[in-house]
């Protein structure tokens, strides 16, 4: 176990610039694009030997937007739009709501997001489920 370590201290000083808390806007841009960057190589794949690592990024993004990034008031729909606005989100980047007619109808209010995509939406943007409610 110590092997193991040593191997990671190792490593850090090399990925430092990429793999780090945030402490500022552009130090979360800068991990935002990481994140970003996971989010493509694992391709929604949670078994993919990458999904750990996007899941650290993830958690270090969540916090700091939760200490410093005041939750969007206002309807379901209006704090998604807010949401995709600040992540530079369009409608196709949604996959999580599903179909792009599905997407287009939830965001023009013809359809209540449900159960399971007020989770994932949650899950993204590191929320709580109560603003799509």
């Amino acid at each position: 176990m110590v092997q193991d370590y040593m191997k990671i201290a190792d490593i850090y000083p090399k990925i430092s610039s990429v793999l780090f808390l945030p402490r500022t806007e552009d130090d979360l841009d800068r991990l935002t694009e990481f994140c970003d960057y996971l989010i493509d190589q694992t391709g929604g794949d949670g078994h993919h030997p990458l999904t750990g690592l996007l899941e650290i990024v993830g958690l270090l993004i969540s916090q700091f937007e939760r200490d410093n990034i005041p939750e969007p008031a206002g309807t379901p729909i209006g704090c998604l739009i807010y949401l995709m606005q600040e992540h530079g989100l369009k409608q196709e980047d949604m996959t999580e709501l599903g179909h792009p007619d599905a997407v287009s109808e939830i965001l023009s209010g013809q359809r209540e997001l449900d159960k399971n995509q007020i989770k994932a939406l949650s899950r993204r943007f590191g929320c709580s489920p109560a603003i799509f409610i």
